[in-house]
């Protein structure tokens, strides 16, 4: 793919479909190799919206007003950045030959719910994961449970972005509160949630995984260093890269994270995530476009995961080596607010060796994520003290 000059004739024209805090730094990315970015997301003033070329709001879920406006602009690439999204209408749009979608229109088409998949993985791919279930009713998923998932579990709507709706169910008094947050949770197909039997891991890791063109014409695949992180109720709190890892168990969970990114196909970042004990690995999911927990590269890599999507799915050379330790922790919004301020961020950048992303959302939530403190440090435990300092530090305010 050649670039062009953006907003002439010859711009080579990249569509982001949904403009939050991960599209706003692959935006960005773009932006510095000389590509014409149009941003989209379902509100007006998104992070992304506020530094793309052209921005709009629409409902990414209804398939016609998402083909109308894919028409309208013509862009060469389409990078699906969330998982309500109209993916059928990307399948026809990429067969017709309209656009070329990110990795693909079947690998946006199948991660956009937990339920294609895991399907994949388990049933077609026979990759470890935990024992799982499909259910389409409070009665259903308590039958599920009972029937052999048993407790504790793990419920998630099969379509939710960061966690959302997801809940541990340690026993039956908790499950009908778990089915109500899964069901409130979702962002489409309500009604429906995947059950997962819990795994007693040591920790949880995202394998990020490179799809490029090599100098052979060829696709190779490159992986970059582990990453660590914590959740609560299924949403990243901070994260930290390297995670130390036995060779054993970082062998298979690459080894997982390739057939399940070959099996996808395309170019670009897919952020893998897995479950380990000691040398056993279990695959959880797969995004096909830069994760939250990988937040932490723009102050550990050489090129950030944001910098690796762009270049690969352009097409062009790629380098996933470490700088060094680091460490990013979340800054909540901490209130119910539009336009808030913040205060200690002099405070915060005070510290030697760290940064801060405010992502600029225009409403902010109490747990809502409006921006994330980065650290670097003489080891990953330094590194997260530090990140979790600068974001104490962040102060919203209205």
């Amino acid at each position: 793919m050649h670039i062009g000059t953006p907003l002439t004739p010859s711009a080579t024209k990249v569509m982001l479909l949904g403009a939050g805090e991960l599209g706003k730094e692959v935006i960005i990315a773009l932006q510095r190799l000389g590509v014409e970015v149009i941003a989209v997301d379902r509100y007006d003033n998104a992070p992304g919206h506020q530094v793309a070329h052209r921005a709009h709001a629409i409902d990414m879920t209804n398939g016609n007003v998402l083909s109308r406006l894919i028409d309208s602009e013509l862009p060469h690439l389409v990078v699906p950045e969330i998982e309500a999204i109209a993916t059928e209408t990307l399948l026809e749009l990429e067969q017709s030959g309209v656009c070329r979608v990110i990795p693909t229109a079947r690998a946006a088409n199948l991660t956009m719910n937990r339920e294609g998949i895991r399907r994949l993985a388990a049933e077609t791919l026979k990759l470890p994961t935990s024992p799982y279930a499909f259910a389409d009713g409070f009665d259903a998923l308590k039958a599920a449970i009972d029937g052999g998932i048993g407790y504790p579990c793990v419920i998630k709507p099969v379509m939710s972005s960061s966690g959302k709706g997801q809940s541990k169910v340690d026993g039956p008094d908790e499950l009908k509160a778990a089915w109500d947050y899964a069901d409130a949770g979702g962002r489409v197909a309500k009604g429906r949630v995947i059950v997962e039997g819990f795994v007693d891991f040591d920790y949880e890791i995202t394998q990020l995984t490179v799809r490029a063109m090599g100098e052979d014409g060829r696709v190779h695949t490159h992986f970059c260093e582990p990453i660590g992180h914590v959740q609560v109720k299924g949403d990243y709190v901070e994260s930290w890269q390297p995670q130390a890892m036995s060779p054993a168990a970082l062998e298979k969970a690459r080894a997982i994270a390739k057939a399940m990114t070959d099996d996808l196909g395309g170019l670009g970042l897919f952020g893998v995530e897995c479950f380990v004990k000691g040398d056993t690995v279990w695959f959880s999911e797969v995004s096909p476009r830069p994760h939250d927990t990988g937040m932490v590269t723009m102050i550990t890599q050489r090129q950030s995961e944001f910098e690796l999507h762009a270049r690969a799915i352009l097409g062009l050379p790629v380098d996933t080596s470490l700088r060094n330790p680091g460490a990013s922790a979340v800054i909540y919004g901490g209130m119910d607010a539009a336009g808030i301020r913040y205060e200690g961020v002099a405070e915060a950048l005070a510290i030697p060796g760290t940064d801060l992303r405010l992502f600029g959302k225009p409403v902010a939530f109490e747990r809502r994520r409006m921006g994330v403190a980065l650290a670097e440090g003489r080891d990953t435990d330094e590194a997260r003290a530090k990140a979790k300092q600068v974001a104490a530090r962040v102060r919203p305010v209205r």
